[in-house]
């Protein structure tokens, strides 16, 4: 069954924007549910009218380490919890579990083990590829691109010499071979749902080699004829839409406490919006993009007939 609009959560949670340069803080990595869980206990601790230091001394810790808990930055031990939500007068038994069952995911997902690990990525896409991989499902709208996850390798290698010129030649090829590691949780037992919806600009790949357009689009129709992928096409005729402002990613999770996190790309940084209103909103404007776009059927045919062009 092909992933639909009722098939997508959108949880109210916290808001929080964080950059390239803020996920990654000497050997420290800032996670999404750490940082969703340092900013519940920096809620609680503010309502409280209390301040760090009086939330290290409870603790017997430094005023740093609370810092880093409340920047998500480290991992939170149970009892550090249940100490902070007795101090911070914390009483309902619901509040305190939920905080620990989302400082167990996190202890989880940061210890979690995969092909990630020994690859060459950078930055961002550190944190982004492990989200992927723990995700159920995405919605993906890419604005001058083929979405990462349906590249094929040689496009990935066009695209990255067009984008970082100056790479060597290796670390093109580590790119391109990322990207196609990445597709493996499009199959298997539980395979991702990917519903992408993708611009007929990206479509007709300016300036790439016949045959990787070619190879490219054919994979496009590969893809979609698998029932966990949705892919539809917003063709020239559909006029300006709002979608056109930026590319981003929206990424729904099963376990509990999980919430839907956006991946936004922009030219020289990326950046998180992890739940609350924020994440809704770019769900929402993805449904209307995809409301305009050509159905399935339609879009198979769109790029059937590209292909077909000299």
């Amino acid at each position: 069954m092909r992933p639909r609009a009722s098939d997508w959560r959108h949880l109210t949670e916290e808001r929080c924007l964080v950059t390239e340069g803020q996920s990654t803080q000497a050997n420290s990595t800032s996670s999404v549910l750490g940082r969703r869980l340092g900013g519940e206990l920096m809620r609680l601790r503010t309502a409280a009218g209390l301040t760090q230091t009086q939330a290290a001394k409870a603790l017997s810790a430094s005023t740093g380490k609370v810092a880093k808990m409340e920047g998500g930055w480290v991992p939170i031990r149970d009892p550090d919890i249940r100490a902070l939500c007795t101090l911070y007068g914390t009483n309902d038994p619901a509040t305190t579990g939920g905080l620990l069952e989302l400082a167990r995911i996190d202890r989880e997902r940061r210890k979690a083990k995969g092909w990630w690990n020994d690859a060459a990525l950078t930055g961002t896409m550190r944190e982004y590829v492990p989200l992927e991989s723990a995700a159920t499902a995405i919605k993906a709208w890419q604005v001058s691109f083929i979405p990462g996850l349906l590249q094929t390798v040689g496009y990935a290698r066009s695209l990255r010499r067009v984008t970082v010129p100056e790479e060597h030649p290796d670390r093109t090829e580590e790119f391109a071979a990322s990207r196609a590691a990445r597709q493996r949780r499009l199959s298997g037992e539980s395979p991702l749902s990917l519903w992408a919806v993708i611009p007929e600009a990206a479509l007709r790949i300016p300036g790439a080699e016949p045959e990787v357009a070619r190879e490219q689009l054919l994979s496009l129709l590969d893809w979609g004829e698998r029932p966990n992928i949705a892919i539809q096409v917003l063709p020239f005729s559909a006029g300006l839409v709002a979608g056109l402002t930026g590319s981003y990613n929206v990424l729904s999770f099963a376990a509990p406490g999980a919430m839907d996190v956006v991946y936004m790309e922009l030219p020289f940084s990326e950046m998180w919006v992890e739940g609350g209103d924020g994440a809704a909103q770019h769900a929402k404007l993805f449904d209307e993009t995809a409301r305009i776009a050509l159905s399935e059927a339609e879009s198979r045919t769109f790029i059937g007939a590209l292909i077909k062009k000299p």
